[in-house]
């Protein structure tokens, strides 16, 4: 079977949360089908590794976003249907090396991935060839999210993409063969969306032989939040846990460390280290193990929350105790709770860090190990991946194609 996969942003290094699956899914297609991947890149850096994913799919693609170009193109779509979310995710050569892929080496089905490269299965290149779509998680509800609690116009923005991107997720879902979330939350946001739709539960997985407990538990006081931190929710949950939080938690442990652990943080981010030296923005890591083994805990502080967390699985397999928003909790899995102290609110989240800072090394690593994540690999949780993709291109009965607006 020959699949094309489109992706929003290149599968390497998988050191994000939306380049984690797209490399593990690449990973386990590859393992059993012919895969050509097609990919947005957002500056050199990242347009450096497709080479590095050579050995692993047949053809690698990207086009390259142009952001100012995108952001004014993003402007003059505001009085229109378009969702933000396409004008960004776009690129000048994006739909000629789509056609020329399919040209050249037709594929049986087409896998795209999230939102931002679930409206290429509207182009014309595509329209008789059957697809998958997987929304990871419903983007539309985030915006929703996001909405509730931003200011204007920020919050304007965001409840414009919230409708215009669910217009479009619903016809998506109706347009594909089979659409993929990682939760049964995001199965029920979907199917309200999209009633008719074949929504399938996939859900993310923990590289168990990659993250692991350090040999021994740290003995010092210091808590870490891993994430992009320009992308708004982690932003949001950065700036509430070293304000709103952590002066609680220095109140009674003057000893305690804060570790913002992630690329691209922004300059109110950046500016939480200047204020206070308890805190450090670390910016770009090559490698989160390393901080994750020399922490005492980790700390999900996120207000807004889809999908799977997987930062959250990767603390704990790392052997730390998380203390998780309500939101995050929501969309762990199951396996996950033991590790987890669910708090919402400063003085509830701050009361559960101080908890677990005053127990013993031995009794931190002990809460983590009560989750067992012996079942969470990639290829367990992906496994059902491949017999849909065989199942969407068995359908190669030519359909006329749902329209759609953009």
């Amino acid at each position: 079977m020959r699949i094309l996969f489109l992706t929003h942003r290149l599968p390497y290094a998988p050191n994000r949360g939306d380049r984690i699956r797209a490399y593990h899914i690449a990973r386990q297609l590859s393992r059993r089908s012919d895969v050509d991947l097609l990919s947005l890149t957002h500056d050199d850096e990242e347009e450096s590794h497709a080479t590095d994913l050579d050995a692993m799919v047949a053809r690698v693609r990207t086009a390259r976003v142009r952001r100012v170009t995108n952001l004014a193109r993003a402007a003059v779509a505001l009085p229109t249907s378009r969702p933000l979310t396409h004008a960004l995710l776009d690129a000048p050569d994006l739909r000629t090396t789509l056609a020329q892929m399919v040209a050249d080496r037709r594929p049986d089905v087409v896998l795209a991935y999230c939102s931002g490269m679930a409206r290429l299965v509207f182009d014309e290149s595509l329209r008789e060839i059957p697809a998958v779509v997987d929304f990871v998680d419903v983007d539309s509800e985030k915006w929703g999210a996001l909405a509730r609690v931003s200011r204007p116009p920020r919050s304007w923005i965001y409840r414009r993409e919230h409708r215009r991107l669910a217009d479009f997720e619903a016809a998506a879902a109706r347009h594909a063969k089979a659409t993929l979330v990682v939760n049964e939350r995001e199965q029920a946001s979907l199917v309200r969306l999209a009633p008719e739709a074949l929504v399938h539960v996939v859900p993310n997985g923990i590289d168990l032989s990659t993250f692991q407990p350090a040999a021994q538990p740290s003995p010092d006081a210091a808590v870490i939040f891993c994430g992009v931190m320009n992308y708004a929710p982690n932003e949001q949950a950065a700036l509430w846990l070293a304000k709103a939080v952590w002066p609680l938690v220095r109140t009674q442990r003057p000893d305690a460390t804060l570790f913002l652990v992630g690329a691209d943080p922004t300059p109110a981010v950046r500016a939480l280290a200047a204020r206070d030296r308890s805190v450090t923005v670390t910016g770009t890591v090559p490698d989160v193990r390393p901080f994750l083994q020399r922490a005492t805990l980790a700390a999900a502080p996120l207000a807004t929350a889809r999908g799977i967390q997987n930062k959250v699985l990767e603390a704990i397999a790392c052997g730390l105790p998380s203390i998780v928003t309500p939101a995050v909790f929501e969309g762990l899995p199951v396996e996950a709770a033991p590790a987890c102290r669910i708090a919402k609110g400063p003085d509830a989240f701050a009361t559960s860090i101080l908890d677990m800072l005053n127990r013993t090394p031995a009794e931190r690593r002990a809460v983590a190990m009560r989750a067992d994540l012996s079942a969470l690999g990639w290829a367990q949780r992906l496994a059902p991946l491949v017999d849909i993709l065989h199942e969407a291109a068995g359908f190669r009965v030519a359909r006329p194609a749902l329209a759609y607006s953009r």
